[in-house]
């Protein structure tokens, strides 16, 4: 599988690139394009006052120039909560796209969205201040509105980003139960 892996709002960290080569490891091809050129932050506010910095239309532009040399091919779109967002506006506009795989966050849909069977598969924290239940129940009316297919796992006592070891977040059971699942999710595209 080919698969756009994008960062959060603190940037590509170590976290991100191990990510992606947990995933190069099961066989599958990997791209993790440095929206931020080079920039990481150490906190959620930092990384978000940079984002809103460089504006969310800039940032789509860059997350499509990184995908668009690869789109042919069928992508898989992949991110870690704010990445997850990009790659969520990216898939539901990419009509070769063959799964979305979201962790730690969603995005708003359009209402002219539209996708034929897409295979998502979302991963959050249960409870997520960033990801309420009912964002969720709602979000997830609406991408099945648009045709897709819709797994949502959620891992009770994790925080936010949960899957990067050097955070506080962190939850090594959430984590490996997360790539697990994720893995077989990408198998079966």
């Amino acid at each position: 599988m080919n698969i756009m892996l994008f960062h959060s709002t603190y940037g590509l960290r170590p976290a991100v690139r191990a990510a992606a080569d947990r995933l190069r490891a099961a066989g599958h091809e990997v791209w993790t394009p440095d929206l931020f050129e080079g920039r990481t932050f150490e906190t959620v506010e930092a990384g978000m006052t940079f984002n809103e910095e460089i504006g969310k239309d800039e940032l789509l532009k860059r997350a499509v120039l990184a995908a668009a040399p690869y789109s042919e091919r069928g992508l898989v779109y992949a991110g870690f909560s704010l990445g997850a967002s990009i790659a969520q506006t990216l898939a539901l506009g990419d009509e070769k796209a063959r799964g979305l795989l979201l962790l730690h966050g969603t995005s708003d849909i359009a209402q002219s969205a539209s996708v034929d069977d897409l295979p998502v598969q979302l991963h959050v924290a249960e409870p997520d201040a960033f990801e309420t239940d009912d964002w969720l129940s709602s979000w997830y009316l609406q991408m099945r509105r648009t045709g897709a297919d819709v797994e949502i796992y959620r891992y009770a006592g994790a925080g936010h980003l949960y899957t990067d070891p050097d955070l506080p977040d962190y939850d090594g059971e959430a984590a490996e139960a997360t790539w697990k699942v994720a893995l077989g999710f990408l198998d079966s595209l």
